[in-house]
C-alpha cells in the first residue's frame, strides 16, 4: 500500500464532508481533491475543492485523477456506483473504494437485492416485485398485513413509502409509478411486509472476502420528532446502539453479513467498498431491511469520529484486488457518537436555498458537518434541503446527545429546522418509569370517581316525581310527563366545560374554537341519552373583560350551536379580578334536549353478547386530558409556536391542539331515526377515556371487548404514547374513537354505511362479551402495541 496517498472524493454531501475529515487526518495522505465539495470541506487541511468537472462526467474525472497523479478515488454518493464509476477507474488503473457496476446493483435495484436475498436464504421481509401500476394497486387490495412500498432505483434516501392506511398505501403507489415523483427509480417497485422491531444501519469495510465492521448505528429517517411527518435522506443518528449486544452482532455476522459477501462473490460479483446493511431486530430475529452500497448519511458522521484505525489505510486494502483487509486493523473508540441534522425550512418538500449562515467554532468533541452549503466569496450559504449536523462525541450516550444539541446552538440561519429527539428510542427503556400518569399532571380520574361516589347521597335527596336524581351517567334527566306535564316529553340537560385546553388558547390568542369544544362536549354527552339538543346556554369568567376574546369565544359557541342544531339562547359573564389574573378566562355549558321514552338510551336490557360496537372517528385530543398534553409538549421541550412534530400539514403545536372537538349530533339523530330498534347505546369518550366510559353504557354482566389496532390512530395520540404508558392513554384519551355505538349484530353494515353516508370515518371495533371478575367493563385488546 501507498505512504503517499492522493485521493479523489467525489461528492458534496455530509457524508462527504466527514470522509475528507477523517481521510485528511491520515499521515499518509499527501492530498484531497474533492468534485465539487461543500463549505465544509474547503476548509480542511490539504484538502481542495474542484467544481471544474461535474461530478457525473466519469472521462472528466478520470482526466482530472491523472493530471493530480490521483491513486485512490472514493466516491460518496450512489448514482456514480450505479453509473459504474468503478470501471472507469479501473480501466485507468487507478484504484478505487466502491464496487463494480454489477456489485452496485444491490442498491441500484432493490427487485435485484432482494432475489439475491432469497436465493442465499438471508433473511427479510416477505415481498412482491411489480412493474405494472394496475397489478400493484390490486395486490394491495388483497392483503391485510401493513406494507412498506420501495421504487427500486436510487431515489436519493426517499424513495420507501410505510403507508399509515390503504388510501395512503394506494396514493404512495401512484405518486411513485404513475406520477413518477422518484422518476424512473419507480418504474419498478417492491411491496413488502412492514416489519414491527428496532432498525439498525451498519456500515461495514469489504475487500470481496473478508468484512469488518463500524459500530452499529440508528438513524432517524422522518422529519419530525416521534418519527411523525415525511420521509427524509435522514434527520439525525447515534451510535453504538443499546441493542446491539455481543450475541446480536455475531449472528448478523453469521447470518445476513457474511452470507452477503459470500454470496456476491459466488454470484460473480465481489463487493469491495463500504456495504451499508440496513436491518429490523424483529421478535424473529435481525432481518435485512436493503443493501447500500457506500457510507449512509448522517451514520457516516456519526461512526467515523468513533474510528481510532487510519480509514485511507483501510480503504486501500479494500480497494486493491489482493484482499488485505485481513491484515489492516479497524479499532473504534469505546464511546459514544450522536448527530443532530439541520434542515432548510421545508424540507424534504421544496425549500429555498441561498439562505446566508453562521457557524461559530466548536469546541473539542464536537464537529460541525456541512452538507447542502456553499462559499459565495466569504459568506456561507445553503445549498440543500439537509444543510449541516453537529456530531459529538462523549462517554455515555445522553453525554454525546446533549452535547451534540449544544453543537447545534453554533448554527445559525433563518427557518433552520431540526429533530429534538435524536436517541430517543434508546432512552426510551430507562425512561419507561418516567412516563407522565394523569395524576402527575395534577389531575386524578379517580379523585372524581371517589367525589361522584361520596355526593350520590346527597344528590339522591333531592328526587322529586319525574327525577331519580341519580348521577354517574352522560346526562341528567327529568321526565316531565311524570313531573305534572301530561305528553311532555323527556328533558335532558348536560354540563360541562372546556378544562385547561383554554390555556392553549389563551397562548395562541385564537378563542372561537374552544367555543366549538364547549358545545360539542355537552350536546355529545346528549346525543348518546337519545336526545335531541334544542338549545344551549353558556358562562364566561374573566379577571377583564376583553371583548375581541369574549367576541371571538361566543362566536365559536354560536358555530357549535349551529352544527349541532340547537339555539343559544343565553349566558353570563362575569368579570372577576380577584379571582383570575391576567388574560385568564373560563368557561362552562349547559345544553338541554328532549326525547321521548321510547328514545331513551342506553337500552341495557336489550344488550346481549356479540353486539357488535363501532367507533366513529374523533377529530384528535378532543376537550380532554390537556393537563397532560401540556405536560408532555413541556417536558419534550416544544413551544406551542413550533411545528407540530406529529404532522405533515405545516401546522403549529397549538394550532393542531386546537382542532375542535367533532359534534357527532345530527348523523347520530339521524341514525337513531332510521335504525334505532338497532342501536342498543352510545358513549362519548371523553375524560377517562375508552376504560371509563364506555362501561357507562352497559349492564353489570357484559364488558366491551375492542381491539385498540382496528382503526386509525392520528399521529398525535403516536407521539403522546412516547410519553404515556398505554394504560394511561387509555384513561385519559380518544386515541382516535370520539363516540363508541353498540348496535344489533347484523345491522353493523347498514348503520356503518349510514353513519358514513353522513361524512363520518367509522370502524367496527369489537363487540360485547360476559363480564368476568376482573373487568372494568372494558377489555382493551392488543393495548401492548401503544407501547412506544
Amino acid at each position: 500500500m501507498s505512504s503517499s496517498i492522493r485521493i479523489l472524493l467525489v461528492g458534496n454531501g455530509g457524508r462527504e464532508h466527514a470522509l475528507a475529515w477523517k481521510l485528511s487526518q491520515s499521515p499518509n495522505v499527501e492530498s484531497i481533491v474533492v468534485v465539487p465539495g461543500n463549505g465544509g470541506t474547503a476548509g480542511l487541511p490539504n484538502v481542495t475543492n474542484n467544481s471544474a468537472v461535474a461530478a457525473d462526467d466519469y472521462p472528466g474525472l478520470v482526466a482530472l485523477a491523472q493530471k493530480e497523479r490521483i491513486n485512490l478515488v472514493v466516491p460518496g454518493p450512489e448514482a456514480p456506483l450505479v453509473d459504474g464509476i468503478e470501471g472507469f477507474f479501473r480501466d485507468a488503473g487507478i484504484a478505487c473504494f466502491g464496487p463494480s457496476k454489477e456489485a452496485a446493483r444491490m442498491e441500484g435495484s432493490k427487485t435485484f437485492s432482494k432475489d439475491f436475498m432469497k436465493k442465499h436464504n438471508i433473511p427479510t421481509a416477505a415481498y412482491e416485485n411489480f412493474s405494472d401500476y394496475n397489478q400493484a394497486s390490486e395486490y394491495l387490495r388483497t392483503i391485510k398485513h401493513n406494507v412498506v412500498i420501495k421504487a427500486t432505483g436510487i431515489a436519493a434516501g426517499k424513495g420507501v413509502i410505510i403507508p399509515q392506511s390503504q388510501e395512503e398505501a394506494q396514493q404512495a403507489l401512484k405518486d411513485i409509478m404513475l406520477e413518477k415523483q422518484f422518476g424512473s427509480a419507480g418504474d419498478e417497485v417492491v411491496i413488502e411486509e412492514f416489519l414491527t422491531g428496532d432498525e439498525l444501519s451498519i456500515l461495514s469495510f469489504c475487500d470481496g472476502t473478508t468484512i469488518k465492521s463500524l459500530p452499529a448505528a440508528q438513524d432517524h429517517k422522518r422529519i419530525g420528532d416521534g418519527d411523525t411527518g415525511l420521509n427524509t435522506g435522514g434527520m439525525g443518528c447515534y451510535a453504538p446502539t443499546k441493542i446491539a449486544t455481543k450475541a446480536l452482532l455475531e449472528q448478523i455476522d453469521r447470518e445476513i453479513l457474511q452470507p452477503t459477501i459470500d454470496g456476491m462473490r459466488k454470484d460473480g460479483f465481489p463487493f469491495r467498498g463500504c456495504l451499508f446493511t440496513g436491518l429490523m431486530i424483529t421478535a424473529d430475529g435481525p432481518k435485512t431491511l436493503e443493501y447500500n452500497v457506500r457510507f449512509g448519511d448522517p451514520e457516516t458522521q456519526t461512526v467515523l469520529p468513533l474510528l481510532e484505525s487510519d480509514l485511507a489505510d483501510i480503504m486501500q486494502a479494500c480497494a486493491y484486488p489482493n484482499t488485505l483487509l485481513k491484515y489492516v486493523p479497524v479499532e473504534v473508540a469505546q464511546r459514544f457518537s450522536a448527530t443532530v441534522v439541520v434542515s432548510a425550512p421545508g424540507y424534504p418538500e421544496s425549500y429555498p436555498k441561498n439562505i446566508p449562515m453562521q457557524v461559530a467554532a466548536a469546541p473539542a468533541d464536537t464537529t460541525i458537518f456541512h452538507a447542502g452549503t456553499k462559499l459565495s466569496g466569504d459568506s456561507l450559504l445553503s445549498a440543500g434541503g439537509r444543510v449541516i449536523a453537529a456530531n459529538a462525541t462523549g462517554e455515555t450516550l445522553r453525554a454525546a446527545v446533549d452535547k451534540a444539541y449544544e453543537g447545534v446552538k453554533l448554527i445559525n440561519f433563518e427557518g433552520m429546522h431540526y429533530r429534538k429527539d435524536i436517541a430517543y428510542r434508546a432512552f426510551r427503556d430507562e425512561n419507561k418509569s418516567e412516563k407522565l400518569t394523569y395524576a402527575q399532571s395534577g389531575v386524578s380520574i379517580d379523585a372524581g370517581n371517589d367525589l361522584v361516589d361520596r355526593i350520590k347521597a346527597a344528590v339522591k335527596t333531592t328526587r322529586r316525581p319525574g327525577a331519580d336524581a341519580v348521577i354517574g351517567g352522560f346526562g341528567g334527566e327529568v321526565d316531565l310527563s311524570q313531573a305534572g306535564y301530561p305528553s311532555a316529553p323527556i328533558v335532558v340537560g348536560a354540563i360541562d366545560g372546556v378544562g385547561t385546553k383554554l390555556i392553549i388558547a389563551q397562548k395562541m390568542n385564537k378563542h372561537d374554537t374552544v367555543g366549538i369544544d364547549l358545545v360539542a362536549m355537552n350536546v355529545n354527552d346528549l346525543v348518546v341519552q337519545g336526545a335531541e339538543p334544542f338549545m344551549f346556554l353558556d358562562y364566561y369568567g374573566c379577571s377583564k373583560l376583553d371583548i375581541n376574546t369574549a367576541a371571538s369565544f361566543v362566536e365559536g359557541v354560536a358555530t357549535g350551536c349551529r352544527e349541532a342544531g340547537c339555539a343559544l339562547v343565553g349566558g353570563e359573564t362575569a368579570e372577576m379580578p380577584d379571582l383570575y389574573t391576567g388574560d385568564d378566562y373560563d368557561a362552562a355549558g349547559a345544553a338541554i334536549g328532549v326525547m321521548k321514552a321510547s328514545q331513551r338510551l342506553p337500552r341495557k336490557e336489550a344488550m346481549i353478547e356479540g353486539d357488535v360496537l363501532i367507533g366513529m372517528a374523533s377529530s384528535g385530543v378532543h376537550s380532554n386530558g390537556f393537563s397532560l398534553v401540556r405536560r408532555v409538549v413541556a417536558t419534550r421541550g416544544l413551544s406551542y409556536t413550533d411545528k407540530a412534530p406529529w404532522g405533515t400539514s405545516g401546522v403549529t403545536v397549538g394550532e393542531s391542539l386546537l382542532t375542535p372537538t367533532k359534534i357527532y349530533v345530527k348523523s347520530l339523530l339521524k341514525v337513531l331515526g332510521e335504525h334505532g330498534e338497532a342501536v342498543r347505546g352510545m358513549a362519548h369518550i371523553t375524560g377517562g377515556g375508552l376504560s371509563e366510559n364506555v362501561p357507562r353504557m352497559l349492564p353489570d354482566h357484559l364488558a366491551a371487548e375492542i381491539d385498540v389496532a382496528a382503526w386509525e390512530h392520528p399521529p398525535v395520540f403516536q407521539w403522546l404514547r412516547q410519553s404515556v404508558v398505554p394504560v394511561e392513554m387509555a384513561r385519559t384519551f380518544n386515541n382516535g374513537i370520539g363516540m363508541v355505538v353498540a348496535v344489533q349484530a347484523g345491522s353493523e353494515k347498514e348503520i356503518i354505511a349510514a353513519l358514513e353516508a353522513e361524512g363520518e370515518k367509522v370502524y367496527q371495533i369489537g363487540r360485547l362479551v360476559k363480564r368476568g371478575a376482573e373487568s372494568n367493563g372494558c377489555d382493551l385488546q392488543n393495548l401492548g402495541t401503544w407501547a412506544a
